[in-house]
């Protein structure tokens, strides 16, 4: 990530004060583990009133120009909740807990995954399948 992207992340964790649904923190770990990936960047897009994303993609990515979409849905600023999306080939989902898009991401078939309230199960769930697909990315 630029230095401006990775300013701008940084200065939007610190000024997200309003989270009654409790998402930050998964907000925040995830970040920090997709960062800690080797061969991984991130890409930060900020658009107010719509969402802030966090994109991850793998060095070893060739055709696909990321593996995960972390979304901080900001349609309702003072109530943000999270959408995790990738491409439905990189993921399983055997507890059935996501939602199958079609065309959901850049295009292709998705499967997205909502924190719509703090949940460890569901932090712990859609964490395993960030590892899921960065293995996968990785080829």
């Amino acid at each position: 990530m630029n230095e401006s992207a990775t300013q701008e992340l940084k200065r939007f964790e610190e000024d997200w004060r309003q989270d009654p649904l409790h998402v930050k923190p998964a907000f925040e770990s995830w970040h920090h583990f997709l960062a800690g990936l080797p061969d991984v960047g991130l890409e930060f897009k900020a658009r107010p009133g719509i969402s802030y994303s966090l994109r991850a993609r793998h060095a070893a990515q060739k055709k696909r120009e990321l593996f995960v979409l972390v979304d901080v849905v900001d349609d309702e600023p003072e109530s943000r909740w999270l959408s995790v999306c990738f491409y439905a080939d990189m993921v399983n989902d055997p507890d059935g807990l996501g939602d199958f898009v079609p065309q959901g991401l850049l295009g292709e078939d998705a499967m997205c995954f909502n924190l719509d309230e703090d949940s460890p199960e569901m932090r712990e769930y859609i964490a395993a399948r960030l590892a899921e697909a960065a293995r996968h990315a990785a080829g």
